[in-house]
């Protein structure tokens, strides 16, 4: 629970719920709460995370070379994912539950032009297998058109449906975009002074541990600015 206060150009978060820490009011805060994936929702899909179930091709995809591997989504992500995972496996099959594309022309066409890339459209992921052997064999396909059911082999499937931020706390509170991203000057001030933003909870692009530490040690900063400027 965060409730805003204060006068003049000071604004003090009173802070509930924080565990064994002891609650407010502060003067600053910093917000570092990340953001996380989007998961199908599949009967196996988190007991295979970690053993071929990722939503990171950047951390994940070396693992995977010389094999053939799946990306599920149709928009800017998945096929940047695909794009990427393309430097290790020898083929990558992107699945997509429509028949046209959300990405942008510019991303779908250098998906298109690559090799080692192919399209699996109007087809959804019902299961993955197989939690018995800890590693992703396969996965349990439908065809959202002719109803077919057929298990499809891969070595890992990658989740390029985006990301959540973990800001809903924050609702109506702090200004977010329309995917729930907090809003931040071009460094890591949000509207309320005193208050900043760092890492995944307002970075939609990156997504990176070091650009994550970069804004989170941008953000020390500022704090070590403020409260001087507050004779605290």
């Amino acid at each position: 629970e965060v409730n805003w206060s204060g006068a003049n150009r000071t604004a003090r978060a009173e802070i509930a719920n924080v565990g064994n820490r002891r609650a407010g009011p502060f003067l600053v805060l910093i917000i570092a709460s990340g953001a996380s994936a989007r998961w199908l929702g599949l009967p196996h899909e988190q007991q295979l995370i970690g053993h071929g179930v990722s939503s990171c091709a950047t951390c994940d995809g070396f693992f995977f070379s010389g094999k053939e591997i799946t990306v599920i989504g149709g928009g800017d992500s998945a096929m940047e994912e695909a794009i990427f995972l393309t430097r290790f496996a020898t083929k990558v099959t992107v699945i997509h539950r429509r028949d046209a594309f959300r990405a942008s022309k510019i991303m779908l066409d250098r998906a298109r032009h690559n090799e080692k890339i192919q399209f699996l459209l109007d087809t959804v992921v019902e299961d993955v297998h197989d939690v018995d052997k800890k590693e992703v064999t396969g996965l349990k396909l439908r065809n959202l058109k002719t109803n077919k059911v057929w298990d499809f082999p891969t070595s890992a499937m990658f989740l390029g449906i985006g990301h959540i931020p973990n800001a809903k706390m924050f609702e109506g509170q702090l200004d977010a975009d329309a995917d729930g991203y907090l809003k931040t000057t071009k460094y890591v001030f949000t509207r309320v002074p005193g208050v900043y933003a760092c890492g995944d909870v307002q970075d939609r692009r990156y997504r990176q541990a070091i650009t994550a530490a970069g804004t989170g040690c941008m953000a020390a900063l500022e704090v070590e600015k403020f409260l001087e400027e507050q004779g605290a």
